[in-house]
């Protein structure tokens, strides 16, 4: 441990990520927010892991820059976009890094700022990672999602909402590739497919400038999206072989059947509805169960769509391997027509970061 107190401010929730543990195993770590004034000193170093698009006051992050300007630094970015490093860049942060860094690199370029060698920072106990832990806690929404589906349909919408920070903290901590490695390891199709779609869903965002509460609308909407599913056979569901064609009409109905689920158990917005119904739409009007074209599929539903129909592609069926990234973005890519372009390109830079 070395001297001085290393100050994170941040407005996720510390006591879920992995960054707090490795924080400390350089000194003593004061967690605040935005508005909290720092401990006195002496401090030995700032990261700053804050929403900066986001109104807040700032008021004790820029009085502790203002009163030790020379303290190393370390943002923590949500975005990577114009506007968010140049309100880091105006809080002194030259070195400013995605949210998704691994926390290893972040640790360095800490350690590199301070002037502490690698061999004199202890490693944290080995015990489960924030992702498996928030992929356990988002799978235990889903699971209780479908059960409540199946059975008397009285689905509770606060429940959902227990899934959104770990999934939108997991990913934004630990980047989207190893949200992708910890789900594939579930062995239940439809848990692995929403987790999968939710994770993308959330990077996306993530990637596209997303407001806190646009990310949250979009991870909910993935989570609920094949909710019907839990009406459909599990000789079908299962089936180790691909459908036959009576089958796939069976399937089919999964959108409609979800969207009737969630309409009679209340609570739940027309945009989220919409998605559940619509997230099989296809732009040239050959998508189901409505056969909607062009201008009448909201954007959140084209968003999720790609998610969807990329988490199809890569995840792991009884009779296929998952398919490779690149072999899956081609797919996407050569759906026009069907998908939006300007967005499928969009996300295949997302998807390249896993």
């Amino acid at each position: 441990m070395h001297a001085g107190t290393l100050v994170l401010y941040t407005d996720q929730q510390p006591d879920h990520s992995d960054l707090l543990p490795a924080l400390r195993c350089i000194a003593r770590c004061t967690v605040l927010r935005a508005a909290e004034m720092p401990p006195p000193g002496p401090h030995l170093a700032l990261v700053v892991d804050l929403d900066l698009l986001q109104p807040s006051p700032l008021i004790g992050l820029r009085a502790l820059i203002a009163n030790t300007p020379d303290l190393p630094r370390i943002f923590l970015m949500r975005s990577m976009g114009q506007r968010s490093l140049a309100a880091a860049r105006g809080l002194g942060g030259r070195i400013c890094l995605p949210a998704g860094t691994p926390i290893e690199t972040v640790v360095d370029a800490l350690r590199t700022q301070i002037g502490i060698p690698k061999a004199a920072i202890e490693r944290p106990a080995a015990g489960p990672s924030r992702v498996a832990r928030a992929a356990d806690a988002a799978g235990g929404v889903i699971a209780d999602l479908l059960d409540a589906a199946r059975g008397s349909g009285g689905i509770d919408p606060a429940r959902i909402e227990e899934g959104l920070e770990p999934v939108l903290g997991a990913v934004g901590a630990g980047g989207l590739a190893s949200w992708l490695a910890t789900v594939r390891a579930y062995d239940d199709a439809t848990y692995q497919h929403c987790l999968l779609v939710a994770g993308l869903s959330a990077a996306f965002a993530i990637d596209l400038g997303f407001s806190s509460a646009d990310r949250q609308q979009l991870v909910r909407a993935a989570l609920v999206h094949d909710v019907g599913k839990a009406r459909i056979p599990l000789a079908i569901l299962n089936k180790p072989s691909p459908l036959d064609a009576r089958e796939r009409a069976v399937m089919r109905e999964h959108s409609a059947v979800g969207h009737a689920i969630l309409l009679q158990a209340g609570g739940f917005d027309e945009t989220v509805l919409t998605v559940v119904r619509h997230h099989h739409e296809m732009l040239d009007g050959s998508g189901y169960p409505d056969g909607l074209r062009g201008e009448a599929i909201p954007d959140i539903v084209r968003l999720i769509t790609i998610c969807d129909v990329y988490a199809a592609l890569i995840e792991r069926r009884p009779y296929r391997a998952p398919m490779p990234a690149a072999d899956a973005l081609g797919i996407l890519d050569g759906m026009a027509g069907k998908l939006d372009p300007i967005l499928v390109r969009a996300f295949a830079r997302t998807a390249a970061g896993a």
